[in-house]
C-alpha cells in the first residue's frame, strides 16, 4: 500500500519555502554587496582587480557547493530529510552573521581577505546540502498530478531571496545614507541573518520527517552506502542527464537575474540603489512566472517547458541586453522599460527553473533521492549557474563588449538544450508515492 499525501502538506511548503528563503538571503547578500566588499577586504591599488576579487569569492562559494551536496547529500538519505536541513541552515546563518562581524582589511590587512573566503566556503557547503533537502522535502509531501505547481512555490525562493536582500540593502542605504552604509552600516544586511535564521529554525522545528522517508526507514530500507547507490551504480547515467540539464538551467537562472544586476552596475554605471530597485521591482513582477511554469509542466510535462526556456534564453539575450543597454543610459533611465526586459529575463529563469525541483524529485528513487538531487542540481547551478557573474563580468571588463560576455549565458544553454532534447526523459507521469513505475518515459 502506498504512503498516503499528508493533509497538512500546504503548511510544510511555506515552512520549507520561509527557510529556503532566508538561506539564499543569506548567499546573496555576499553578491549584492560585492563592490562595497572589494573595497572593505582587498587591497585597493587597482579597484577592478579588487571587484573581480570579490566576485572570484562570491564564484568560490559556487565551487564548493557539490562538495556539500556530497556530505550532506549522504546525511539527507541515511539521517533523514527535517535534521539536515536543519544543520545546512545553522551553519549559512552563522557564517553569513559573521561576515557583518569581521575586521577589515584596513585593520588586519591580508588575513581580513582569508578570513572572508572561509566564511564563504561555509556558506557555499551549506547552500549545497540545503536545496536538495528542501526540494526533497516539499516534493514528498505533495500529490503526483500536482508537483510541478507546489514545488515551484519552493522555486521562488531564490528569487524571493535575492528581492529580500536587495530590499534590506536598499533600507539601510536609504536610513543611514551613501557614506554611512560604505563605511560601516554595509555589516547590517549580514547581522540581519542571526534573526532570520532564528526565526527558520523554529518554524522548521516545527516539521516532521516527511512520509516517504518514514516508510523507507519503518521499512528497513534506508541505503546504507548513499554515495555507492547514487556514483557507482546505473543511476549514474541519470545523475549525467540530470547535470546536463541543471547547468543549462543554471546558467539560465543566474544570466536573468544576477548578471542583470551587474550589468546595470558595471557595464550601465547605475548606481546601486537605482539598479536594487528595478531588478527588485522586475524579480517580485516576475516571480510568479516560477509557479506558473510549474504548473505548467504538469499539464504539457517538464520537458518542453524546461528546454524551451533554454532556447529563448539563448536566442534573445544579445538583443535584450542591447536593449536594457539603450534604456538605462547615464542620466537617462527608462524605467518601465528596464523593468519590463528584466522581467522577459526572469520569466526565462521561470520556465527553465519553475518544473525542475519536480523533474529532479520524480527522476530519482526515495532511498537516495536527497544525493541524487542534490550533487547534480550543485553542479549545475554551482558550477554552470555559478561562474556566470565572474565569466562575464571578467569577458566585459577585458573587452568592453557586451557581445563577448553574453559568449558563455548564450552557448551554455545552447548546448544543453541540444543534449537535453535527446537525453532527458518526460518524467511527469512517474508516481514518488508508489514507486514501482517506471524509470521514466522517454
Amino acid at each position: 500500500m502506498p504512503t498516503q499525501v499528508p493533509k497538512d502538506f500546504r503548511r510544510v511548503i511555506i515552512a520549507a519555502s520561509v527557510g529556503n528563503i532566508i538561506e539564499w538571503y543569506d548567499f546573496y547578500i555576499f553578491g549584492s554587496l560585492a563592490a562595497v566588499l572589494s573595497v572593505k577586504f582587498f587591497e585597493q591599488s587597482h579597484p577592478v582587480a579588487a571587484l573581480l576579487s570579490t566576485i572570484a569569492l562570491f564564484t568560490a562559494g559556487f565551487l564548493i557547493r557539490p562538495l556539500g551536496a556530497f556530505l550532506f547529500g549522504w546525511m539527507g538519505d541515511r539521517v533523514g530529510r527535517k535534521y539536515t536541513f536543519l544543520i545546512t541552515l545553522s551553519g549559512m546563518g552563522l557564517g553569513t552573521g559573521a561576515i557583518g562581524l569581521m575586521p577589515t582589511y584596513a585593520s588586519i590587512g591580508l588575513t581580513a581577505a582569508f578570513l572572508l573566503f572561509g566564511l564563504r566556503m561555509i556558506q557555499g557547503l551549506c547552500l549545497g546540502g540545503e536545496y536538495g533537502g528542501a526540494i526533497t522535502y516539499v516534493a514528498e509531501h505533495v500529490p503526483d498530478e500536482r508537483r510541478g505547481y507546489y514545488t515551484g512555490w519552493l522555486q521562488t525562493s531564490p528569487t524571493l531571496g535575492i528581492v529580500v536582500s536587495l530590499a534590506v540593502i536598499i533600507a539601510t542605504r536609504t536610513y543611514f545614507g551613501n557614506e554611512v552604509f560604505d563605511e560601516w552600516a554595509w555589516r547590517i544586511p549580514f547581522l540581519v541573518s542571526f534573526l532570520l535564521v532564528a526565526i527558520a529554525i523554529y518554524i522548521r522545528l516545527q516539521l516532521q520527517e516527511t512520509p516517504i522517508f518514514e516508510e523507507i526507514k519503518a521499512k528497513g530500507q534506508t541505503t546504507r552506502n548513499p554515495w555507492k547507490e547514487a556514483f557507482l551504480s546505473s543511476n549514474i547515467q541519470y545523475v549525467g542527464i540530470a547535470t546536463i540539464v541543471l547547468i543549462g538551467q543554471g546558467v539560465v537562472w543566474y544570466s536573468g537575474q544576477f548578471w542583470a544586476l551587474y550589468f546595470l552596475q558595471q557595464v550601465s554605471k547605475v548606481d546601486s540603489l537605482t539598479s536594487s530597485y528595478i531588478v527588485g521591482a522586475a524579480l517580485l513582477i516576475a516571480t510568479p512566472s516560477l509557479i506558473f511554469f510549474g504548473w505548467l509542466s504538469d499539464i504539457i510535462g517538464r520537458k518542453p517547458v524546461i528546454l524551451g526556456g533554454m532556447l529563448l534564453a539563448a536566442v534573445t539575450y544579445y538583443p535584450l541586453y542591447l536593449w536594457l543597454g539603450s534604456a538605462t543610459q547615464p542620466g537617462n533611465i527608462n524605467y518601465p522599460t528596464a523593468i519590463f526586459i528584466i522581467f522577459i529575463l526572469v520569466c526565462y529563469v521561470g520556465m527553465v527553473y519553475g518544473p525542475v525541483g519536480a523533474f529532479l524529485a520524480e527522476y530519482f528513487p526515495g532511498r537516495i533521492r536527497y544525493t541524487s538531487v542534490s550533487v547534480p542540481y550543485h553542479i549545475g547551478n554551482g558550477w554552470g549557474g555559478g561562474l556566470v557573474p565572474f565569466i562575464t563580468s571578467a569577458a566585459f571588463a577585458a573587452t568592453g563588449s557586451i557581445g563577448y560576455a553574453l559568449i558563455y549565458p548564450i552557448a551554455v544553454p545552447a548546448v544543453c538544450f541540444l543534449l537535453a532534447l535527446f537525453l532527458m526523459p518526460e518524467t511527469r507521469k512517474i508516481s514518488i508515492w508508489n514507486p514501482i513505475e517506471p524509470k521514466a518515459e522517454l
